[in-house]
Formats: structure tokens, sequence, C-alpha cells
């Protein structure tokens, strides 16, 4: 399968393109903006390919990876938006800037390797977006984490609307709303809380439903979570 994992180095996306790239029939670009998270990747596995992306900059950045992409891969048959920012600071006190930024990262950008990515991906392929259950409608909501959790929401809905769009192209489109993982994110969120997942698990689960789980669903919100803090 040649797959494209957006935000992969660290977290739990790091662990998912570790856990893909276990099966030598993928091949795998992974973005981010850590280049030497990037290049440590890349030297791990021979079927990982590192493109630096940042998704709040120009079109020119995202010309260089829909290059490598044309390079490396005849069609995408997975796309892991899994990219993501987190400023903990309450709704008020959230300058113009930091607010932009958190929704550049985790919705417009993801939104526009989208529509950057749709027109090489293949009949039957898979969009998995991943969002948090910060996001997710009547869950359980925190001070400091407004725009976040909004931005969220936002990728979770679209995910939704382009199931609808994608449906004559037989392209899927599903989101996956995570709870408690313990990663970097989570400690600079919750410091001392401590998750009863890991990274490392809860990219076992991911890279296996990117796989299947178009098979069963479409245009559907999945709440992950065993906990939330």
């Amino acid at each position: 399968m040649n797959i494209v994992v957006n935000g992969g180095t660290r977290g739990i996306g790091r662990e998912v393109v570790i856990e893909l790239s276990h099966d030598s029939a993928n091949n795998i670009i992974v973005t981010g903006r850590n280049e030497k998270s990037l290049e440590l990747l890349s030297s791990n596995a021979g079927n990982i390919h590192a493109v630096k992306l940042d998704l709040t900059s120009s079109d020119k950045s995202f010309k260089s990876l829909i290059d490598i992409v044309n390079q490396h891969f005849n069609s995408v048959d997975i796309l892991i938006n899994n990219a993501g920012l987190l400023i903990s600071k309450r709704f008020i006190e959230t300058n113009e800037d930091e607010a932009r930024l958190i929704m550049e990262t985790n919705f417009f950008g993801p939104a526009l390797l989208i529509r950057k990515l749709k027109p090489v991906m293949a009949e039957g392929s898979h969009i998995l977006n991943i969002s948090s259950m910060g996001g997710f409608q009547g869950s359980a909501k925190f001070d400091g984490l407004a725009y976040y959790s909004a931005a969220k929401a936002a990728i979770s809905c679209l995910s939704e609307c382009l199931a609808v769009e994608f449906a004559d192209s037989k392209i899927s489109v599903n989101c996956l709303a995570l709870g408690a993982v313990q990663t970097e994110m989570l400690e600079e969120a919750f410091p001392g809380y401590k998750a009863p997942v890991t990274a490392k698990e809860m990219a076992e689960f991911i890279s296996y439903f990117a796989k299947t789980g178009h098979k069963f669903f479409n245009g559907k919100i999945l709440p992950v979570a065993v906990s939330t803090p």
C-alpha cells in the first residue's frame, strides 16, 4: 500500500509510521516539521520517505510534497491526517496569532492536504482524520482547550462532508476521536496525568483501522477512548 502520514515526527504519528513500516509491502511518506526526527524515521526502514512540511506554510511547501508523492507512488491508497498542535490557554487569553496557528495546524492544513492529494488517490482508498474527544459532540470539555477542541470538531465534521463529496470517486473518509493517550501533547495539556493507553498501543489500532476500517465505515466519527482526563 502507498501511505501518506501527515504529522509523524513524534507521539502517535511516529508510532503509526513505525508500525506500518513493519510490512515491507507498505511504502510510506511521512511529513512533519522536525527535520531531525524525519531523518531518524527514514533511516529506520527502507520503505519510509520523509518530507518536511509545515501545514501553516504556503502552497510551495505542499508542491514539494506532491512532487515526492509523484516520484515514489503511482497513487495514494491511504492518507492519515495526524498532525496536531495544542496550546493550553484560556479562550479569552489566547491571542489572534495563537488562535490562527491552532486552526491552521489542526484544520486548514489537513484540509488543504486532502485537496492536494485527492487527485492522486486511488479508487477504494481511505482518508483517515485523527481528531480528539475534545472535539466530539457531547463529550467532556476542559478549560484552556477551546480553540483546540473547536479545530478538532471542524476536522471531524469535514470528514462527514467529504465522505459524501468523494462517494463518486469511491474514496472513503473516516475520523477517529481519540481519548487520553500517553504522549508529549497530553503531558503539555494535563501535566502529571497518566493515560491508560500508550502511543504505541493507539498506533497499532490506528494502523489497523487505516488499512481495514473503510470496508465497514464511511463518513463516521468514531470515539476511541478508554478515558478522558
